[in-house]
Order: structure tokens, then C-alpha cells, then sequence
């Protein structure tokens, strides 16, 4: 999934109409992991709570991320919305 790190959350966008989406306000405690594709060796997991979801009805937030990761598409389907994860708890390896 794609995020940005705003200095108190990590933030993600998400549709409504997926499981993953109503599991999540099921249950907000979530985890990510990232590894580096050159090293799958050195990589990084957060876990914490979604403490807030927002409505992106214009896809503002989507359309950032999008070009921050150099998408040449916009996705132009479902509902969206941005996820508030605070991070409790980091385990990293090689870092």
C-alpha cells in the first residue's frame, strides 16, 4: 500500500468497499512491513492503531501519493479514504 510518514502518523489511502477496509474498523490495531527489494534481509515493521479515518472525496490525498510514487494512472473507481495509523511498536532488522 502506498504511505507517507507526516510526522505523527503514517498515512494511507484506502477504499471503502474491501474487506481489508471493514476489517480495519473492525479491529484498528494494524501491522506494515517494509523490505527492501535490493536486500530482503534489511527491513522494518510498525504496528499500531488506526486512531482516525477520513473521507478523500476528491482524492486529493490519493492523487499526492499517486505522483509521490511516480503512478502514470489515476485510479478513477471507488470511494476513498485516508487511514491515521499511530505507530506503537518498531522491529527492525539490518537498519
Amino acid at each position: 500500500m502506498w504511505f507517507v510518514w507526516d510526522g505523527g502518523y503514517l498515512k494511507f489511502t484506502h477504499v471503502t468497499n474491501r474487506q481489508k477496509y471493514r476489517n480495519i474498523r473492525h479491529d484498528p490495531h494494524i501491522a506494515v512491513s517494509i523490505t527492501d527489494v535490493d536486500d530482503p534481509y534489511t527491513a522494518a515493521e510498525f504496528r499500531g492503531v488506526v486512531e482516525r479515518i477520513e473521507e478523500d472525496p476528491g482524492r486529493a490525498f490519493y492523487e499526492t501519493l499517486a505522483k509521490r510514487y511516480d503512478a502514470p494512472w489515476g485510479y478513477p473507481g471507488d470511494p476513498r479514504v485516508i487511514l491515521f495509523m499511530k505507530i506503537e511498536h518498531v522491529a527492525v532488522q539490518n537498519l
